[in-house]
Protein backbone atom coordinates (compact mmCIF):
# COMPACT_ATOMS: atom_id res chain seq x y z
CA UNK A 1 0.00 0.00 0.00
CA UNK A 2 0.66 3.74 -0.51
CA UNK A 3 1.92 5.39 2.54
CA UNK A 4 3.38 8.07 4.10
CA UNK A 5 5.90 7.59 6.80
CA UNK A 6 8.68 8.81 9.02
CA UNK A 7 12.13 7.76 9.79
CA UNK A 8 13.38 10.89 11.43
CA UNK A 9 12.00 14.33 13.07
CA UNK A 10 12.24 17.18 11.54
CA UNK A 11 10.71 19.55 8.74
CA UNK A 12 7.92 18.57 6.51
CA UNK A 13 10.65 16.72 4.13
CA UNK A 14 10.40 13.92 6.50
CA UNK A 15 7.09 12.92 5.30
CA UNK A 16 8.06 10.60 2.64
CA UNK A 17 6.13 8.53 0.26
CA UNK A 18 6.75 5.16 0.41
CA UNK A 19 5.23 1.04 -0.32
CA UNK A 20 4.65 -1.03 2.84
CA UNK A 21 2.37 -4.07 3.48
CA UNK A 22 -0.93 -3.68 4.25
CA UNK A 23 -1.46 -3.58 7.92
CA UNK A 24 -2.97 -6.59 10.14
CA UNK A 25 -5.69 -5.95 12.53
CA UNK A 26 -4.99 -6.98 15.88
CA UNK A 27 -7.42 -8.55 18.13
CA UNK A 28 -10.08 -5.91 19.03
CA UNK A 29 -9.18 -3.91 16.31
CA UNK A 30 -10.70 -3.38 12.24
CA UNK A 31 -9.06 -3.14 9.15
CA UNK A 32 -10.26 0.16 7.19
CA UNK A 33 -9.86 1.14 3.35
CA UNK A 34 -8.97 5.01 3.87
CA UNK A 35 -10.89 7.04 1.83
CA UNK A 36 -9.77 10.22 3.25
CA UNK A 37 -7.30 10.74 6.13
CA UNK A 38 -7.65 13.83 8.40
CA UNK A 39 -4.82 16.64 8.45
CA UNK A 40 -4.50 18.10 12.32
CA UNK A 41 -1.97 20.42 14.09
CA UNK A 42 -1.11 17.83 16.26
CA UNK A 43 0.68 15.97 13.43
CA UNK A 44 2.66 18.74 12.37
CA UNK A 45 4.09 18.39 16.43
CA UNK A 46 4.32 14.68 15.90
CA UNK A 47 6.48 15.18 12.64
CA UNK A 48 8.57 17.44 15.42
CA UNK A 49 8.20 14.83 18.40
CA UNK A 50 7.10 18.39 20.15
CA UNK A 51 3.45 16.98 20.78
CA UNK A 52 1.54 15.68 23.88
CA UNK A 53 2.17 12.27 23.54
CA UNK A 54 5.38 11.51 22.17
CA UNK A 55 6.37 9.46 19.11
CA UNK A 56 8.58 6.81 18.41
CA UNK A 57 10.37 5.89 14.97
CA UNK A 58 9.38 5.29 12.55
CA UNK A 59 5.88 6.37 11.91
CA UNK A 60 2.96 6.55 9.64
CA UNK A 61 1.33 9.55 10.94
CA UNK A 62 -2.26 10.23 11.13
CA UNK A 63 -4.34 9.77 13.89
CA UNK A 64 -8.03 9.75 12.35
CA UNK A 65 -9.58 8.33 8.82
CA UNK A 66 -12.66 8.09 7.25
CA UNK A 67 -13.13 5.11 4.76
CA UNK A 68 -15.13 1.52 4.16
CA UNK A 69 -14.52 -1.61 7.13
CA UNK A 70 -13.29 -4.07 5.02
CA UNK A 71 -15.25 -6.88 7.26
CA UNK A 72 -18.88 -5.45 7.21
CA UNK A 73 -18.17 -2.60 3.90
CA UNK A 74 -19.56 -0.09 6.44
CA UNK A 75 -18.29 3.76 6.01
CA UNK A 76 -16.98 4.86 8.80
CA UNK A 77 -14.55 7.45 10.68
CA UNK A 78 -12.02 6.09 13.04
CA UNK A 79 -9.51 6.94 15.66
CA UNK A 80 -6.46 5.36 14.33
CA UNK A 81 -4.02 7.40 16.87
CA UNK A 82 -1.15 6.88 14.22
CA UNK A 83 -1.21 5.61 10.62
CA UNK A 84 -3.73 7.47 9.26
CA UNK A 85 -1.43 8.93 6.24
CA UNK A 86 -1.94 6.04 4.38
CA UNK A 87 -4.21 3.86 1.86
CA UNK A 88 -5.29 1.53 4.77
CA UNK A 89 -5.34 1.89 8.34
CA UNK A 90 -5.83 -0.40 11.79
CA UNK A 91 -7.86 0.87 14.53
CA UNK A 92 -9.69 -0.08 18.07
CA UNK A 93 -13.07 -1.29 17.61
CA UNK A 94 -14.55 0.92 19.83
CA UNK A 95 -12.70 3.83 18.54
CA UNK A 96 -15.03 3.12 14.85
CA UNK A 97 -17.87 4.85 14.11
CA UNK A 98 -20.46 4.34 11.75
CA UNK A 99 -21.16 7.39 9.29
CA UNK A 100 -24.98 8.53 9.02
CA UNK A 101 -26.42 8.34 4.76
CA UNK A 102 -25.95 11.64 3.39
CA UNK A 103 -22.66 12.84 5.54
CA UNK A 104 -19.44 12.79 3.46
CA UNK A 105 -16.09 11.89 4.73
CA UNK A 106 -15.05 15.80 4.99
CA UNK A 107 -17.74 16.27 7.14
CA UNK A 108 -17.17 13.47 9.25
CA UNK A 109 -13.58 13.70 9.68
CA UNK A 110 -14.56 17.48 10.76
CA UNK A 111 -16.59 16.59 13.07
CA UNK A 112 -14.44 13.37 14.81
CA UNK A 113 -11.79 15.53 16.37
CA UNK A 114 -12.45 19.10 15.84
CA UNK A 115 -16.22 19.27 16.26
CA UNK A 116 -15.93 16.65 19.45
CA UNK A 117 -13.10 19.32 21.07
CA UNK A 118 -15.40 22.30 19.82
CA UNK A 119 -18.20 20.63 21.89
CA UNK A 120 -16.41 19.84 24.77
CA UNK A 121 -15.01 23.57 25.13
CA UNK A 122 -18.25 24.68 25.70
CA UNK A 123 -19.84 21.64 27.65
CA UNK A 124 -16.69 20.30 29.77
CA UNK A 125 -13.79 22.56 30.07
CA UNK A 126 -15.71 25.76 29.77
CA UNK A 127 -18.60 25.34 31.29
CA UNK A 128 -20.66 27.92 29.21
CA UNK A 129 -23.98 28.97 30.70
CA UNK A 130 -22.77 27.52 34.39
CA UNK A 131 -20.46 30.54 35.01
CA UNK A 132 -22.24 33.96 36.00
CA UNK A 133 -21.10 37.43 34.70
CA UNK A 134 -23.49 39.06 37.07
CA UNK A 135 -26.34 40.11 34.86
CA UNK A 136 -27.84 37.17 34.00
CA UNK A 137 -26.98 37.36 30.75
CA UNK A 138 -25.47 34.53 28.64
CA UNK A 139 -21.62 34.71 28.64
CA UNK A 140 -19.23 36.47 25.74
CA UNK A 141 -17.16 33.93 24.70
CA UNK A 142 -14.18 34.49 22.66
CA UNK A 143 -13.04 31.66 19.91
CA UNK A 144 -9.37 32.12 18.27
CA UNK A 145 -8.63 30.95 14.65
CA UNK A 146 -12.31 31.46 14.03
CA UNK A 147 -11.48 29.98 10.34
CA UNK A 148 -10.03 26.67 11.47
CA UNK A 149 -10.95 23.38 11.49
CA UNK A 150 -12.14 23.63 15.95
CA UNK A 151 -12.92 27.80 15.95
CA UNK A 152 -15.11 27.60 12.74
CA UNK A 153 -17.44 24.86 14.47
CA UNK A 154 -17.07 26.49 17.75
CA UNK A 155 -18.70 29.49 16.14
CA UNK A 156 -21.35 27.88 15.32
CA UNK A 157 -21.73 26.07 18.41
CA UNK A 158 -21.86 29.28 20.59
CA UNK A 159 -25.74 29.88 20.77
CA UNK A 160 -27.03 26.58 20.89
CA UNK A 161 -24.61 25.66 24.15
CA UNK A 162 -24.95 28.10 25.81
CA UNK A 163 -23.49 31.54 24.70
CA UNK A 164 -24.71 35.26 25.01
CA UNK A 165 -22.19 36.71 22.38
CA UNK A 166 -19.40 34.95 20.22
CA UNK A 167 -16.34 37.41 19.60
CA UNK A 168 -13.99 35.65 16.75
CA UNK A 169 -10.26 35.90 15.83
CA UNK A 170 -8.89 34.94 12.55
CA UNK A 171 -5.94 36.46 10.53
CA UNK A 172 -7.35 37.90 7.35
CA UNK A 173 -9.97 39.75 6.68
CA UNK A 174 -11.03 36.92 4.80
CA UNK A 175 -11.47 34.81 7.46
CA UNK A 176 -13.21 37.15 9.56
CA UNK A 177 -15.24 37.73 7.11
CA UNK A 178 -16.25 33.77 7.31
CA UNK A 179 -16.67 34.04 11.33
CA UNK A 180 -19.01 36.70 10.86
CA UNK A 181 -20.89 34.42 8.23
CA UNK A 182 -20.47 31.56 10.54
CA UNK A 183 -22.32 33.62 13.45
CA UNK A 184 -19.93 35.83 15.08
CA UNK A 185 -20.87 38.82 16.69
CA UNK A 186 -17.96 40.33 16.27
CA UNK A 187 -14.48 39.17 14.75
CA UNK A 188 -10.97 41.01 15.28
CA UNK A 189 -7.24 40.37 14.39
CA UNK A 190 -5.47 37.90 16.55
CA UNK A 191 -2.24 40.03 16.45
CA UNK A 192 -0.81 40.09 20.50
CA UNK A 193 -0.12 44.14 20.59
CA UNK A 194 -3.37 45.65 21.48
CA UNK A 195 -5.27 41.94 21.57
CA UNK A 196 -6.64 42.85 25.19
CA UNK A 197 -8.24 46.14 24.57
CA UNK A 198 -9.68 44.86 20.96
CA UNK A 199 -11.47 42.11 22.60
CA UNK A 200 -13.08 44.19 25.40
CA UNK A 201 -13.87 46.67 23.14
CA UNK A 202 -15.63 44.35 20.79
CA UNK A 203 -17.47 43.34 23.79
CA UNK A 204 -19.15 46.85 24.14
CA UNK A 205 -16.34 47.77 27.04
CA UNK A 206 -16.41 44.80 28.98
CA UNK A 207 -14.68 42.14 29.76
CA UNK A 208 -14.95 38.12 28.40
CA UNK A 209 -16.01 35.10 30.09
CA UNK A 210 -14.42 32.41 28.20
CA UNK A 211 -11.47 32.33 25.94
CA UNK A 212 -10.72 29.43 23.72
CA UNK A 213 -7.15 29.43 23.18
CA UNK A 214 -4.89 27.69 21.25
CA UNK A 215 -1.70 29.27 20.21
CA UNK A 216 -0.07 29.82 23.41
CA UNK A 217 3.05 32.24 24.03
CA UNK A 218 1.44 36.18 23.61
CA UNK A 219 -1.87 35.45 22.80
CA UNK A 220 -2.46 33.48 25.56
CA UNK A 221 -0.98 36.22 28.04
CA UNK A 222 -3.36 38.89 25.99
CA UNK A 223 -6.20 37.04 26.26
CA UNK A 224 -6.05 36.15 30.06
CA UNK A 225 -5.90 39.48 30.59
CA UNK A 226 -9.12 40.10 29.05
CA UNK A 227 -10.92 37.68 31.14
CA UNK A 228 -13.72 38.73 34.37
CA UNK A 229 -13.95 37.54 37.62
CA UNK A 230 -14.85 33.67 36.95
CA UNK A 231 -13.82 33.91 33.67
CA UNK A 232 -12.20 30.79 32.21
CA UNK A 233 -8.92 30.73 30.02
CA UNK A 234 -9.60 26.91 27.98
CA UNK A 235 -6.15 26.13 26.48
CA UNK A 236 -7.03 23.48 23.59
CA UNK A 237 -3.42 23.73 22.10
CA UNK A 238 -0.16 25.49 21.81
CA UNK A 239 0.69 26.05 17.79
CA UNK A 240 2.98 28.59 18.91
CA UNK A 241 4.61 26.44 20.69
CA UNK A 242 5.61 28.94 22.81
CA UNK A 243 4.29 27.63 26.97
CA UNK A 244 2.97 29.65 29.13
CA UNK A 245 3.25 30.32 32.98
CA UNK A 246 0.36 30.79 35.14
CA UNK A 247 0.61 32.51 38.72
CA UNK A 248 -1.38 31.20 41.69
CA UNK A 249 -1.63 34.76 43.20
CA UNK A 250 -2.54 35.96 39.93
CA UNK A 251 -5.41 33.66 39.34
CA UNK A 252 -6.70 34.65 42.80
CA UNK A 253 -6.49 38.28 42.87
CA UNK A 254 -8.69 38.42 39.68
CA UNK A 255 -10.77 34.92 40.32
CA UNK A 256 -9.90 33.64 36.80
CA UNK A 257 -9.22 29.91 35.63
CA UNK A 258 -6.91 28.22 33.19
CA UNK A 259 -8.51 24.89 32.26
CA UNK A 260 -6.36 22.76 30.10
CA UNK A 261 -8.61 20.38 27.25
CA UNK A 262 -7.49 17.29 25.52
CA UNK A 263 -9.48 15.46 23.71
CA UNK A 264 -8.56 11.84 23.62
CA UNK A 265 -8.78 11.86 27.47
CA UNK A 266 -12.34 11.52 26.65
CA UNK A 267 -11.42 8.30 24.89
CA UNK A 268 -9.95 6.43 28.23
CA UNK A 269 -11.71 3.81 30.01
CA UNK A 270 -15.12 4.91 31.64
CA UNK A 271 -15.32 8.23 30.00
CA UNK A 272 -15.94 7.06 26.31
CA UNK A 273 -19.55 7.61 26.43
CA UNK A 274 -18.26 11.91 26.59
CA UNK A 275 -16.88 11.05 23.39
CA UNK A 276 -19.75 8.79 21.48
CA UNK A 277 -22.13 11.73 22.86
CA UNK A 278 -20.58 14.37 21.56
CA UNK A 279 -20.44 12.85 18.01
CA UNK A 280 -23.99 11.77 18.07
CA UNK A 281 -25.25 15.19 18.93
CA UNK A 282 -22.68 16.67 16.08
CA UNK A 283 -23.97 14.54 13.43
CA UNK A 284 -27.61 15.01 14.47
CA UNK A 285 -26.86 18.68 14.05
CA UNK A 286 -25.60 18.37 10.33
CA UNK A 287 -27.77 15.56 9.16
CA UNK A 288 -31.39 17.53 10.96
CA UNK A 289 -31.87 19.39 7.71
CA UNK A 290 -29.26 18.38 4.34
CA UNK A 291 -30.67 21.63 3.06
CA UNK A 292 -30.59 23.84 5.84
CA UNK A 293 -28.01 22.13 8.56
CA UNK A 294 -28.00 23.64 12.07
CA UNK A 295 -24.34 23.32 11.72
CA UNK A 296 -22.10 24.13 8.26
CA UNK A 297 -19.12 22.31 8.46
CA UNK A 298 -16.08 24.09 6.40
CA UNK A 299 -13.79 21.34 4.66
CA UNK A 300 -10.35 22.92 3.13
CA UNK A 301 -8.23 21.39 0.70
CA UNK A 302 -7.88 18.00 0.10
CA UNK A 303 -4.28 17.07 -0.85
CA UNK A 304 -2.66 13.72 -2.34
CA UNK A 305 -0.99 11.70 -0.13
CA UNK A 306 2.68 13.01 -1.44
CA UNK A 307 1.68 16.05 -0.48
CA UNK A 308 1.13 15.59 3.30
CA UNK A 309 4.16 17.66 3.29
CA UNK A 310 2.65 20.82 1.96
CA UNK A 311 -0.71 20.32 3.74
CA UNK A 312 1.75 20.66 6.65
CA UNK A 313 3.66 24.15 5.88
CA UNK A 314 -0.01 25.75 4.73
CA UNK A 315 -1.73 24.53 7.80
CA UNK A 316 1.26 26.06 10.08
CA UNK A 317 1.64 29.06 8.30
CA UNK A 318 -1.97 29.84 8.31
CA UNK A 319 -2.83 29.70 5.27
CA UNK A 320 -5.93 27.31 5.09
CA UNK A 321 -8.98 27.20 6.53
CA UNK A 322 -11.68 24.20 7.47
CA UNK A 323 -10.57 20.91 7.96
CA UNK A 324 -7.56 19.47 5.80
CA UNK A 325 -7.78 16.10 4.07
CA UNK A 326 -5.44 13.87 1.96
CA UNK A 327 -6.50 11.38 -0.37
CA UNK A 328 -4.36 8.50 -0.21
CA UNK A 329 -5.34 7.85 -4.11
CA UNK A 330 -4.36 10.43 -5.51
Amino acid sequence: MRAIQMTEFGGPEVLRLVELPTPEPAAGEVLIRVTRAGVNFADVHTRTNSYVRKATLPLIPGAEVAGVREDTGKRVVALTGKGGYAQYATAPAEHVFEIPDGVDDGTALALLVQGTTAWHLYRTAGRVGEGTNGEGAGETVVVHAAAGGVGSLAVQLGRPLGAGRVIATASSEEKRALALELGADAAIDPAPEGLTERLVEANGGRAVDVVFEMAGGAVFEASYRALAPFGRLVVCGIASQEPNKVSSGSLLRHSRAVVGFYIFHCLEEGRSGMFAQALEDLFARVGSDPAHPELRVVVGHTYPLEEAGRAHVEMRERRTTGKLLLDPSA
